[in-house]
């Protein structure tokens, strides 16, 4: 360990302009990196040997990165300094406008994950806010007596004390969109649900309202196998991790039979969370193979076609990816919340922009 941090922290003092920086970094901590190559041994190591060479090796990529941040700021200092001797400034003209807006990371996240399924042959499908009982729950396999149909969790539409017909909900989840969609096309579909979700909760990791994304496949041969590799490769992109693990624990959903919580690897670090690394789980989202009522609900014969579906918190993932701790900062926060989280203005491209919409 002192050899190599001897080596790095050497290469650093020496780096002469940012490019030589980059290269160091890829060099040591990078995906490839001789640290990082280290730290993806540890899962073969032994308890106790983890236990000596986790800390060391953490400690060691941290004061790395701290070196690599404070050589990239003296470089930039000298560059200024160089450009304040050689530049001549007028300080009467007027301040460049600082753009006001910026990009929400829901917002983001939203891109981002639309994206990735895009990649992997998902199309976008989208259905309304407001719907009625029997799409959020009766299509859905969720009893009559299922607690979340209670008022305590559920808001419902109010109706005219003579009108028999049951209350609209807003939604408590993006599924109702997976059924009008299976009425719309059929099958075979492949297709993610995303879209803001109501709930009466409001904590740390609750709010009233939030969003979802949703997946949903259904092909004649598809498995949890099939499901299994969806989510690695969603979440290897997502948080730019390669070999990053999950498992399956069996579960209890109505719209899925078997069901199964999905928990990603994950490791906490003097009290900062840490994707990808170490022996912890941290549990993410629900999924299974969807229920044969629900098939029929849709419209879709389950003695011909099978399929598995998924659901995820968009506001959740954010804040796991871009360490944000509490999720109700995400709706009442100002600007600077979001310029302290690195959001940028709305003249970067985003997703939208890049597709020419």
């Amino acid at each position: 360990m002192d050899d190599l941090k001897a080596k790095y922290l050497e290469r650093i003092a020496g780096a002469g302009d940012e490019a030589a920086l980059e290269d160091i970094r890829l060099a040591a901590i990078g995906k490839k990196g001789e640290i990082s190559l280290r730290m993806r041994e540890l899962g073969k190591m032994t308890p106790e040997e983890r236990k000596d060479a986790g800390p060391a090796l953490n400690a060691l990529k941290d004061e790395i990165t701290s070196a690599l941040a404070a050589r990239k700021a003296a470089l930039a200092d000298a560059a200024l300094g160089e450009r304040l001797r050689a530049e001549w400034l007028d300080v009467t003209l007027p301040a460049r406008r600082r753009p006001a807006g910026t990009i929400h990371p829901v917002s983001r996240v939203t891109e981002e994950v639309t994206a990735i399924f895009a990649d992997m042959g998902f199309s976008v499908a989208e259905g309304p806010r407001i719907d009625t009982d029997w799409y959020n729950f009766d299509a859905l396999n969720i009893p009559a007596h299922h607690p979340a149909r209670a008022e305590m969790d559920t808001f419902y539409m109010h109706r005219d004390a003579a009108d028999p017909r049951p209350p609209n909900v807003l939604r408590t989840h993006t599924s109702p969109v997976q059924i009008r969609s299976m009425e719309a096309t059929g099958a075979p579909t492949r297709i993610i649900c995303p879209g803001g979700v109501y709930r009466a909760d409001y904590d740390q990791t609750h709010t009233p309202m939030f969003h979802q994304v949703e997946g949903l496949a259904i092909d004649r041969d598809i498995t949890m196998a099939n499901l299994k590799w969806v989510l690695e490769e969603f979440f290897a992109a997502f948080f730019e991790l390669d070999g990053i693990r999950i498992r399956f624990r069996a579960s209890h959903f109505p719209f899925t039979e078997p069901s199964a919580e999905v928990d990603i690897q994950c490791s906490w670090v003097e009290g900062q969370l840490r994707i990808g690394e170490g022996d912890d789980w941290l549990e993410v989202l629900g999924s299974g193979m969807v229920h044969p009522k629900v098939l029929r609900a849709g419209g879709i014969d389950p003695d011909e076609w099978q399929g598995f579906a998924f659901g995820m918190g968009i506001d959740r993932i954010a804040m796991l990816k871009y360490g944000i701790p509490d999720l109700r900062a995400f709706f009442d926060s100002d600007l600077r919340w979001l310029r302290h989280y690195g959001f940028s203005a709305l003249d970067v491209p985003t997703l939208r922009g890049g597709l020419g919409r």
